[in-house]
């Protein structure tokens, strides 16, 4: 079961037109999977990962299908959601720090939280107090406001509460980028003691930091100016990337022990595209060094290698001559 997404696509209305910030996205996260979701500033990660829980203006679902479990989400109908929200499907949003309504005692917000949801506060208390130990928050944080705590302290607060009624699906939205080194580490790991203590299911990790999805990620997948570019397991990604944009975003990232002032790290030439009026066929034509006059076409994200899928026409051909 799990997770199935088929051709989502969803865009932006603005006054000058539709941005069309993810286009015909199809993939699977299976049940216990930890699925990193990355790619550029810009490329349409959070407008797929908000687009499965979330779809509110000025966002415009175009079509496409969503499945958790075998059951269909409404995921168009904002209010249909409502009865899918924190309990089957949950996020923690980008800059969760700011999430804490700063007039509301930690406790008091949990309490109207479940109140909404209707679930009683005493039932799932000790169940919270279970979780505050889980992240190693002391449980004098029910009784504190969020001005009250750290950084770190909010963004664990936020897990929590995201996950208190045991969705099947998380989806963490650049959880690590407030924060120092140390927490991100901390929080990534707590991240996986979730999904390992069953408090999700699994989860849709959404960061341009690929650092922190090696140390946590079962799969990868790449996205580029709304398209897919590349999925495959985090080993595959990371060492024998098949997709151009993948090798070079790659390839971009320093590695331990090299001194970069005689190396220079190697970046990407041009800019990806406006998505008002993208341009035709693979979004990365125009910064490919493989790009050629079939590139003009949409590439089809197909099966190369035993869960391995990549949009580009290049390995297409490589994949049908093998």
């Amino acid at each position: 079961m799990g997770l199935q997404v088929e051709n989502l696509t969803v865009y932006y209305q603005t006054l000058k037109g539709n941005v069309q910030a993810l286009e015909n996205a199809s993939f699977n996260v299976a049940d216990g999977e930890i699925m990193g979701l990355a790619g550029e500033s810009g490329c349409g990660k959070t407008t797929l990962g908000h687009s499965l829980v979330y779809l509110n203006q000025p966002m415009k679902f175009i079509g496409g299908r969503v499945l958790l479990n075998d059951q269909d989400m409404p995921i168009a109908d904002m209010e249909a959601m409502n009865d899918f929200r924190l309990k089957q499907i949950s996020i923690i949003p980008q800059y969760a720090m700011n999430a804490l309504n700063p007039t509301r005692k930690i406790g008091k917000m949990t309490a109207e939280l479940l109140e909404s949801k209707k679930v009683s506060f005493k039932i799932i208390k000790a169940e919270l107090e279970r979780r505050l130990d889980l992240v190693k928050l002391p449980r004098e944080v029910l009784n504190m406001y969020p001005i009250e705590l750290s950084g770190g302290m909010k963004q664990r607060m936020v897990m929590v509460l995201s996950t208190l009624l045991n969705p099947a699906l998380l989806i963490a939205d650049e959880i690590t980028s407030a924060l120092d080194v140390a927490s991100q580490k901390a929080v990534a790991e707590m991240l996986v003691e979730f999904r390992d203590q069953q408090c999700c299911n699994s989860a849709i990790v959404i960061t341009h930091d690929i650092s922190i999805l090696y140390q946590i990620a079962d799969s990868i997948l790449i996205m580029y100016a709304g398209q897919l570019a590349e999925r495959a397991s985090t080993d595959a990604i990371i060492h024998s990337p098949r997709h151009p944009y993948t090798k070079m975003l790659i390839s971009s990232l320093p590695k331990v022990g090299v001194r970069y002032e005689e190396k220079k790290l190697s970046g990407i030439p041009g800019k990806p595209p406006l998505l008002l009026n993208p341009p035709r066929g693979c979004r990365f034509k125009e910064r490919c060094p493989l790009a050629f006059e079939k590139c003009d076409q949409v590439p089809p994200f197909e099966e190369i290698a035993p869960g391995h899928f990549v949009a580009c026409w290049k390995e297409s051909a490589k994949n049908a001559q093998a």
